[in-house]
């Protein structure tokens, strides 16, 4: 007789592995769980305290924390449709490119100004009392168009252009409405200058958070970065419609008025006066030429030269990326100057600016060299940042609200057109870096000494 023995299975037999699995699919999902949570905790604590410096200093009771918010959801848009349109043909420049087909470009970059600037800017003049409806409209328009250009940058529709203009002149009179709305928003312990840098700083933080979530759609296709931009734009234009009232408030708009003189005409009855411009804001906007001027040329003046003479052995791209970043960061920090100094002297900041930019320019043409070229950048950046802060403050300080709108449509065709002009100075110039910079030096002295020339208070001594 055959024993039988008892062979049933052991637990501790089993196979451990299906154990071990169960627990390490267990710990992959608490990690999951709580890398979640962690992230949800860090993007709320993010945006409460972003909404928090957004109210700070009375903001938040003016309202101009709704336009900061707003401003930051417009930076996102544009970046989007900037990152979707830069693997396209209508920005893509390749390394071979003749430097007439990039003339070409910079002369098309001035198409938006030319249209805002004689139409749009006395267009929201004339209806100055619908202001959250004009900004709106911008962000509608833009929002309708990024949808146009998901399909045609699918399809290369000759709609392409079209479209991609129309978002670039939807921008631009965003800019001009914007700038105009901010005085009225304005908490009485904040300077011009501080509320401007606020909302320029909400830009570039809504550019940086949007720019990655952009690039990874645009991966998958450009398309669909365009359409992330639209449903951004949709919601900046629920939020240019929630703006408050007083963006719309007339209450003082019959005080301010130029008082008529030698420069200033008296109106005549029934005829809206024209105006010159006073003197602080034409002092700003020449200045501010200077700073716009040597960055157009920069860009292309570098662009060229780094590639055909390249510093060492280091790579072109990399030493373009690093005088671009070190540019980006100074205007980062140009603008974080202005959100952050109690108080600012506009006609001081535009000066002191565009010596800077001399002053550097010189060392990197005596001193040619990576370090040389980065704090350029850096310092081109902060110029441009603080000089343009400072223009702003100073129309939207003795501008009247009625025709603000195009005053900032010119001052910013003035600048475009100065840009463009470093442009092509940059472009025609040999490729040799000393020689270069130098003439850019020399123009910058010239520059600076027309302004100091030309400055109110010498003008109002010699008269």
């Amino acid at each position: 007789m055959v024993p039988v023995t008892d062979e049933r299975p052991d637990p501790e037999a089993r196979p451990p592995r299906s154990g071990a699995v169960a627990r390490g699919l267990a710990g992959v999902g608490r990690g999951a769980r709580a890398a979640g949570r962690g992230t949800a905790h860090l993007t709320g604590y993010t945006v409460r305290q972003a909404r928090r410096a957004a109210r700070a200093e009375g903001a938040g009771d003016s309202g101009l924390s709704r336009l900061i918010e707003l401003h930051a959801f417009n930076a996102a848009g544009d970046a989007a449709v900037a990152i979707s349109l830069a693997g396209t043909l209508f920005f893509q420049v390749p390394t071979g490119e003749a430097r007439g087909q990039v003339a070409l470009f910079l002369g098309l970059t001035m198409l938006p100004f030319a249209i805002v600037a004689p139409l749009i800017g006395p267009f929201l003049d004339r209806f100055s009392h619908g202001r959250r409806w004009a900004i709106g409209s911008t962000m509608a328009t833009r929002a309708f168009l990024c949808w146009v250009l998901g399909t045609a940058v699918v399809t290369e529709s000759r709609w392409l252009f079209p479209a991609a203009l129309g978002c670039l002149v939807a921008s631009k009179a965003y800019a001009v409405t914007r700038a105009a709305a901010v005085p009225r928003l304005l908490p009485s312990g904040l300077t011009l200058v501080k509320g401007n840098a606020r909302v320029s700083l909400a830009g570039i933080v809504g550019a940086a958070v949007s720019a990655p979530i952009a690039g990874l759609a645009s991966m998958v296709g450009p398309e669909w970065s365009l359409r992330y931009g639209f449903v951004l734009f949709v919601v900046a234009t629920v939020l240019a419609i929630l703006l408050p009232a007083a963006v719309d408030s007339s209450a003082d708009e019959g005080t301010l008025v130029l008082m008529p003189g030698p420069s200033v005409p008296a109106a005549e009855p029934g005829r809206r006066p024209r105006a010159r411009i006073p003197a602080a804001v034409a002092f700003a906007l020449r200045a501010n030429c200077g700073p716009r001027w040597l960055s157009g040329f920069l860009t292309m003046f570098m662009a060229f030269l780094l590639r055909e003479n390249p510093v060492g052995d280091w790579r072109p791209e990399v030493l373009l990326g690093l005088v671009i970043g070190a540019a980006g960061v100074g205007n980062a920090l140009g603008i974080a100057i202005g959100s952050l100094s109690r108080r600012i002297n506009p006609a001081v900041a535009v000066v002191l600016a565009l010596v800077a930019d001399a002053v550097v320019t010189l060392l990197a043409a005596l001193f040619y060299g990576v370090v040389t070229l980065v704090l350029l950048g850096l310092t081109a950046g902060l110029a441009q940042a603080l000089a343009k802060l400072s223009l702003d403050s100073t129309i939207q300080r003795d501008v009247p609200e009625r025709i603000q709108a195009s005053a900032f449509a010119r001052s910013d065709t003035t600048l475009q057109l100065s840009w463009v002009i470093g442009g092509f100075v940059g472009i025609a110039l040999p490729l040799m870096p000393r020689l270069g910079l130098g003439i850019a030096c020399g123009a910058l002295a010239v520059w600076v000494a027309f302004v100091l020339l030309t400055s109110p208070r010498r003008v109002a001594v010699a008269s």
